[in-house]
C-alpha cells in the first residue's frame, strides 16, 4: 500500500502536487537522518487538494540543501492519487486523515498503512507530529491539538497563536501521534496562500532545531485556546446553495466570514426551501444530534439560539459533502505547566 524510502528522489524540490505521481506513485514514508536521531514527522498532501505541505517542505530542504539536518526528518507523502486531479479524496478512496489508529471507520487498506506507519514512527522514538493542511474558507491561520498538556499547546504556538483543541473527528493523525509525542495539525490558509507556506516551512525549521520543550509556564496572552464542541454536516439527501441559489437550504455568500467570530442569537445560517424541512445535523462530541439546541426555525429561516464561534466554515460544496460545513468552538484556559504534564 505505500513505500518507504531512506532518500528524496531527483526533481523533489521542484514537483507540483499534481505531478508528485510522477515520481511517488504510491504513498510513501521518507526517512531522511539528521545530527539528532528522534525524528520531526511531517504529513503532507494527506488531502491531493491542499498543496502547502509540498511547498512548506520543499522551502526548507531547498534552504538545507547538502548539508546534514540538524535532526531527522520523516515525511510521510500522502494521497498522491487525488493529488493528481487536484482533489480532496477521489470517490473510491477515504479520507486520508479519518483512517489513522482510534478510527471509527472500518477495516482498509488505508488504515493498516496508517497503523504500520504510526508503529514504525514509535519504535524510531518520534519527537514531534505535524500535519499541514489548506482550507477553503476564510479561516486565520492555526493550529490544533488533540491533547492539552503544555508541550503540545507550545508546539502549536510555534506555528499560531491561535490553538484548538479538538476530540472529533476521530481518526486523524494528530490524535494517533499524540499518545507518544507532541502533534498538532497546521490549518495554513488557502491553497496559495503564500503566509500560510511560508509559516508552514518556519514551523518545520524550528521543530528541526528544537532540542527540547521549555519547562516553564506559556504566559497569559501568548495562547488563545478554543475548544471544538460540535461539528455541523448536511444530510447527504439535502440540496443546498449559496446567496440566491435554488437548494433546499441556501446559506449567506458570505457564510465563512463568521469564522472565529461570535456569533449571535437570532443570526440566521440558512434559509430553506418553502414548505421543506430540511435543516443541518449538528452534532456534539459524543455523535448525538442537538441542533435543536443550536437552531430555531422562523418562518423558512434556520436562525441560531445561542452565541456560537464557528470555524472553517467553507463555501465549497465539495467538501461540505465530504466533510462538514463547520465546527462550532468555545474559548478554554490554557493548561499551566507541572512536572506530572509533560509529554512523553
Amino acid at each position: 500500500m505505500f513505500d518507504v524510502r531512506k532518500a528524496l528522489p531527483s526533481g523533489f524540490l521542484d514537483v507540483s502536487a499534481t505531478a508528485i505521481h510522477e515520481l511517488f506513485p504510491r504513498p510513501t514514508l521518507i526517512h531522511l537522518p539528521g545530527v539528532e536521531p528522534r525524528p520531526v514527522f511531517v504529513s503532507l498532501l494527506q488531502h491531493g487538494n491542499e498543496d502547502v505541505g509540498l511547498r512548506a517542505v520543499q522551502q526548507v530542504l531547498a534552504k538545507l540543501e547538502k548539508r546534514e539536518l540538524p535532526r531527522a526528518l520523516s515525511l510521510f507523502i500522502g494521497n498522491v492519487q487525488a493529488a493528481r486531479w487536484g482533489r480532496r479524496r477521489l470517490d473510491d478512496q477515504p479520507d486520508y486523515n479519518r483512517v489513522w489508529p482510534g478510527t471509527d471507520q472500518g477495516d482498509s487498506p488505508e488504515r493498516r498503512m496508517m497503523t504500520a506507519i504510526v508503529e514504525d514512527m514509535r519504535r524510531r522514538n518520534v519527537f514531534v507530529s505535524v500535519d499541514l493542511h489548506n482550507n477553503t474558507g476564510a479561516n486565520p491561520h492555526y493550529a490544533c491539538v488533540c491533547r492539552r498538556e503544555p508541550d503540545h499547546v507550545r508546539l502549536a504556538s510555534l506555528f499560531s497563536r491561535t490553538v484548538v483543541y479538538f476530540t472529533s473527528p476521530t481518526g486523524v493523525q494528530t490524535a494517533a501521534f499524540s499518545g507518544i509525542c507532541p502533534s498538532i495539525t497546521c490549518e495554513c490558509g488557502k491553497v496559495g496562500d503564500v503566509d500560510g507556506v511560508n509559516r508552514a516551512a518556519e514551523l518545520i525549521q524550528a521543530c528541526l532545531h528544537l532540542k527540547e520543550f521549555p519547562r516553564h509556564e506559556i504566559p497569559p496572552g501568548d495562547v488563545h485556546l478554543f475548544h471544538t464542541v460540535a461539528v455541523v454536516k448536511v444530510d447527504p439527501a439535502i440540496s443546498i446553495g449559496f446567496g440566491t441559489d435554488d437548494a433546499d437550504l441556501v446559506f449567506p455568500e458570505d457564510l465563512d466570514h463568521w469564522n472565529f467570530s461570535e456569533v449571535g442569537p437570532g443570526a440566521e445560517i440558512a434559509c430553506r426551501r418553502p414548505h421543506s424541512q430540511a435543516t443541518l445535523q449538528i452534532l456534539d462530541e459524543q455523535g448525538r444530534d442537538v441542533h435543536k439546541d443550536y437552531l430555531s426555525v422562523v418562518g423558512d429561516s434556520l436562525r441560531l439560539k445561542k452565541q456560537v464561534l464557528p470555524s472553517m466554515l467553507t463555501l465549497d460544496q465539495r467538501v461540505i459533502r465530504q466533510d462538514c460545513l463547520c465546527y462550532f468552538m468555545e474559548r478554554l484556559d490554557v493548561p499551566a505547566f507541572t512536572p506530572d504534564a509533560v509529554s512523553s
